[in-house]
């Protein structure tokens, strides 16, 4: 939008009149030149509001418009009698008790001149500001409503100029031509700086002048940087001479001029210089600005529909990343295995008579897909053997049951669904995909420590007790192998169903001692591998291995007082570093759901990247050094 304008000064009912002209983005000298108040590209056209001189007679049949030079067809009518284009003023009046007396009953008359006198096309709003900022009336073309809000006006303490300009700006809106008279005599008293005031103007490219009313030194300063922002003035006013100003400014609405411009089609850039030439009986009256003449869209031009084929709106993206999360939920359904139904007489029978040959009989179909994608998983994995074995070994510290084949099946769809899930929720964002990829491939890899290391917790809180069974077994006259099969009987999961392992290793072949040392290796038990070597001792050199056990038992439990102790003084600095370290990523996350757009600037901008990045960084640094202090080894 571009605006030009000549301001006499000379006498204060001029400067009034030329201030206010700018107020309505019918900004314009009393001379031979117009103004080109207002540009707005549509589907019809270039739009212009071209404000005239108040004693011009324009010929609108003569009308003559260049765009970059080239002649462009052009139609021109009376503003007020077009909704092309809609033109709005907010009205921002100090109600503070400053205005007491003359002022304020001056300022109401010249607003109700000014709502009884405005083209009816025009939409009016008003804000007042005192010790708070009120939106007395939204932009409405209702000047009955707007007059009863004028007459109930009243005044208050304090005067939160700023406020009630940022209020202004606000209600005016964003579309069409809109202007902002401040209305003040004195001093801001709010808390609100001056630059965040004069940027908010600035980025809205809305008018802005100020009606200063007995106002000197700093305070008409700061009122020219809020004019200065909007492309306007300053105009330092009397009582008196309101009403006659608000009267004029409202016949030079009336006047306002709209033409609508063809832009040439060799005009190919989106901003040219225009020049609009009015007929009068006097003489041309030009106008003439650098603006936006089009959309980058509409500069383009459109393909034929049958060069151009079929454009997928954004929604397919949506719509094929649901589709496809959905085929891998259905995946993961015939992944779950199923319980057989118990096979009939007949199926019995044709099993057990079915040749090698006859493949449907062995396997039901329902199963086909689950065991092909798991000989497909096991192919994988044996050419990488040790990642095999980094499975297995976590699974089996876990306590899962899962092979590694299929392990590695449900990891691949929990990557999958996780970078799904954060496309959705970034709505195509790839840096917000890469992140939840991250937290699909290493989630499950933490989830199996965090199990296994529950249960490592769990078999070395029941080791204690545990030996101490085995020793009153031994005493009891029982062998150590059948003090093993008690402990399986009598003991409790984790220490049960790894000792039922120990027995079933046993009657495959695997020594008592061997077994016994699986059991260590996998729960990385110190304690049960001291146990382990001392029963080996024993066997070969005898010994009390009863009275051994209770003494390896009774060291145990003392550790482990030491162990709880220790963890009981130390838990109020873990729960500080796990609060402290998850606060900022969840908070993330729920910023994420609840206010995206206040956060997203963080994924779409580089530098928001590298916040990130400095983030995440100095957020595991600190959590690292948190875990350094409070993680004692007993």
């Amino acid at each position: 939008m571009s605006r030009q304008s000549l301001r006499p000064r000379s006498l204060l009912p001029t400067a009034l009149v030329a201030g206010l002209l700018v107020l309505l983005a019918a900004t314009g000298a009393r001379a031979a030149d117009g103004t080109i108040a207002h540009a707005e590209p549509t589907a019809s056209g270039l739009q212009l509001l071209v404000s005239v001189p108040a004693d011009a007679d324009v010929d609108l049949a003569d009308v003559t418009v260049t765009v970059d030079g080239t002649r462009a067809d052009a139609e021109a009518a009376p503003a007020a009698s077009s909704t092309q284009v809609r033109r709005t003023a907010v009205l921002a009046i100090d109600t503070s008790n400053s205005m007491k007396g003359d002022r304020f009953v001056s300022a109401k008359a010249a607003a109700l001149v000014f709502l009884d006198t405005v083209p009816d096309d025009v939409y009016v709003g008003i804000v007042s500001f005192a010790a708070e900022v009120t939106a007395s009336l939204a932009p409405t073309q209702d000047r009955a409503a707007a007059v009863a809000v004028v007459e109930a006006l009243e005044l208050a303490q304090q005067t939160r100029l700023y406020d009630g300009v940022l209020g202004a700006v606000a209600m005016a809106g964003t579309e069409g031509q809109r202007s902002l008279l401040v209305l003040s005599d004195g001093a801001d008293t709010s808390t609100t700086p001056l630059g965040s005031v004069t940027r908010s103007i600035s980025d809205a490219e809305i008018l802005v002048d100020v009606v200063s009313l007995g106002q000197r030194g700093a305070a008409v300063a700061a009122l020219k940087e809020l004019a200065a922002a909007g492309d306007g003035q300053v105009i330092a006013a009397t009582p008196e001479a309101l009403q006659e100003t608000f009267s004029q400014e409202a016949d030079v609405l009336a006047r306002q001029v709209l033409v609508t411009v063809q832009v040439p089609s060799t005009v190919t850039a989106t901003q040219a210089q225009v020049e609009v030439t009015l007929g009068t009986a006097t003489g041309p009256i030009v106008a003439a600005a650098f603006t936006t003449v089009q959309d980058e869209v509409a500069s383009e031009q459109p393909s034929s529909s049958s060069e151009a084929g079929w454009s997928p709106g954004s929604w397919v993206k949506y719509a094929g990343i649901a589709v496809f999360a959905l085929g891998l939920a259905l995946l993961l359904l015939l992944l779950v295995p199923r319980r057989s139904r118990p096979l009939s007489v007949e199926e019995r029978v044709s099993l057990y008579t079915a040749r090698p040959g006859d493949g449907p009989a062995a396997k039901p179909e329902s199963e086909q897909p689950l065991t092909q994608a798991k000989e497909a998983a096991a192919q994988v994995l044996r050419r990488n053997k040790g990642l095999e074995d980094r499975i297995s070994l976590r699974l089996d510290g876990a306590g899962s049951e899962l092979k590694a084949s299929e392990w590695l099946l449900i990891h691949t769809a929990i990557f999958v669904a996780a970078g799904l899930v954060g496309l959705l929720l970034g709505r195509g964002s790839l840096l917000l995909g890469s992140f939840f990829l991250v937290l699909g491939a290493v989630g499950p890899w933490v989830y199996l420590g965090l199990r296994r290391s529950r249960r490592r917790k769990a078999f070395n809180s029941q080791l204690p007790d545990t030996l101490q069974l085995m020793s009153g077994s031994l005493s009891a006259g029982l062998s150590l192998a059948q003090s093993v099969d008690t402990i399986v009987r009598e003991g409790s999961a984790p220490i049960s169903s790894e000792f039922k392992r120990v027995l079933v290793e046993t009657r495959l072949g695997v020594s008592l001692e061997d077994a016994l040392e699986g059991v260590a290796e996998r729960f990385e038990s110190k304690d049960f591998a001291w146990a382990v070597m001392a029963i080996k001792i024993q066997r070969q050199v005898g010994g009390n291995l009863s009275e051994l056990l209770n003494t390896v038992a009774a060291t145990m439990r003392e550790r482990e007082y030491m162990r709880r102790q220790v963890a009981a003084l130390s838990a109020e600095g873990k729960l500080s570093a796990y609060v402290l370290g998850g606060l900022p990523p969840l908070f993330l996350l729920y910023l994420l759901v609840a206010q995206r757009d206040y956060v997203m600037v963080l994924f779409t901008d580089p530098r928001g990247w590298l916040m990130l990045a400095m983030a995440g960084a100095l957020l595991g640094l600190g959590a690292f050094w948190m875990s350094k202090l409070v993680k004692v080894e007993v």
